[in-house]
C-alpha cells in the first residue's frame, strides 16, 4: 500500500514507518522537522512540508496518490499548550482540517489518527474504556478531542474512515538502535530519569508524593513504541479490509507509579543519582490506565514488548548510543 505519514521524522512516526517498510508499505513522510529528525526516517520517501500548506498537500497527494494516511504530525507538550493555547489549536486542530480538506479534494478516505488518553481528563473508571467521558483538563488534550469530533462528523456525513488511536505512556526504543527518543526540550519521564542516570542531569523531580496510589506517586500505563506502532499497522490493515471509524485505547492495561520507574532505571543501569520530591503539578491525575481490551479483540493486538524492564533496557541503550 501507498502511505502518507504526517510527522513521519517524530518519535512514535519514525518508529511506525519503519515497520510499514520493513512490512514493504511505500511510504511518503511529510514533515516540517519542528520536533522530527531527518535522521529518524528509514527507507521511505520525505518531503518537508508544514501540514497548514493545503495547495502543498494537495500537489503531494495527487502526485503521491496515497491509500491512506498516518497522522502524527502535532505539538504534543501538555505544559506548553497551557502557556500557548492559541499556537496549539492552530497546530493540533487547523492543522488536521488542513490536512483532510487535501484528503477530501484527492479523493483519500481512510486516516488514521494520533490520539491521547489526555482526553479523558481525570477518570471515573480505570482501568479506562473508551465509553469513559470526553473531559480534557487541558488544551493539548483539547486539540485532540477536537480533531476526534471532527473525525467524527466527516465519517458520519462524508464518507470517511478513520482509526483514532488513544495513546497513553510511549517509551522505549526500537531493538536496533537506529531509532529512538528525542524530543528537545525533553518532557517525558523515562528519558528524563535515564539522562540523570547519565549524567546530564543533576537530579530528577518527583512531583507529588501524596497521591492515592500504593507509594504516593503518579502512575501511568506505559507502553513501549514498537507495540504502539503495530497498532497503527493493524489500524491500516483494518480500514484497508472494510472496517468501520473506530477509536481505541493504546496501552497494557497496567501501571508503574514514579517510584517504580526510578528503582527500574537505577536497576537496569547500575546507577544511582539525586532525586528530590516536590509539590504535585497541576493537572495531573493520579492514575491512567487503559483498557485495551478491544484493540486486543477487534485487531488482535498482541504486544511483544510489554514489560517495564524491556521497555528500559531499550531507551538506556539508545540513550548510551544515541545517533540524534
Amino acid at each position: 500500500m501507498k502511505i502518507v505519514v504526517t510527522g513521519g521524522a517524530g518519535y512514535i512516526g519514525s518508529h511506525t514507518v519503519k515497520l510499514l517498510t520493513e512490512k514493504n508499505h511505500e511510504v511518503l513522510v511529510i514533515d516540517n522537522l519542528y520536533n522530527g529528525h531527518q535522521e529518524a526516517v528509514k527507507d521511505a520517501q520525505f518531503i518537508r512540508c508544514n501540514i497548514k500548506d493545503t495547495d502543498k498537500l494537495t500537489e503531494i497527494f495527487e502526485s503521491f496518490k496515497p491509500d491512506a494516511v498516518i497522522h502524527f504530525a502535532a505539538f504534543i507538550e501538555v505544559g506548553e499548550s497551557v502557556k500557548n493555547p492559541l499556537s496549539f489549536y492552530e497546530n493540533n486542530v487547523s492543522g488536521t482540517v488542513s490536512l483532510l480538506k487535501a484528503m477530501e479534494i484527492t479523493g483519500v478516505d481512510k486516516i488514521i489518527f494520533s490520539s491521547t488518553a489526555a482526553v479523558y481528563g481525570n477518570p471515573v473508571t480505570v482501568p479506562i474504556p473508551e465509553t469513559e467521558p470526553i473531559k480534557p483538563i487541558n488544551p493539548y488534550g483539547q486539540s485532540k478531542a477536537c480533531v476526534e469530533k471532527i473525525l467524527n462528523d466527516l465519517s458520519t456525513f462524508k464518507g470517511l474512515n478513520y482509526v483514532s488511536l488513544r495513546y497513553f505512556n510511549a517509551a522505549g526504543a526500537d531493538p536496533s538502535g537506529l531509532i529512538g527518543e528525542s524530543h528537545n526540550p525533553e518532557t517525558h519521564l523515562i528519558p528524563l530519569i535515564l539522562k540523570t542516570a547519565k549524567g546530564e542531569r543533576e537530579k530528577i523531580y518527583i512531583f507529588g508524593t501524596d497521591y492515592p496510589t500504593p507509594d504516593g506517586t503518579c502512575v501511568r500505563d506505559y507502553i513501549h513504541v514498537n507495540d504502539l506502532a503495530d497498532a497503527h499497522l493493524l489500524s491500516l490493515e483494518y480500514l484497508m479490509s472494510g472496517g468501520k471509524s473506530a477509536v481505541f485505547n493504546c496501552g497494557y492495561g497496567k501501571g508503574y507509579s514514579v517510584r517504580e520507574i526510578i528503582d527500574t532505571v537505577r536497576k537496569i543501569t547500575g546507577k544511582d543519582f539525586r532525586v528530590e520530591e516536590t509539590d504535585r503539578r497541576p493537572g495531573d491525575p493520579a492514575v491512567l490506565i487503559a483498557d485495551p481490551t478491544n484493540l486486543k479483540k477487534t485487531l488482535n493486538w498482541k504486544p511483544k514488548f510489554d514489560e517495564l524492564d524491556i521497555i528500559i533496557k531499550s531507551a538506556w541503550r539508545w540513550e548510551l548510543n544515541r545517533r540524534f
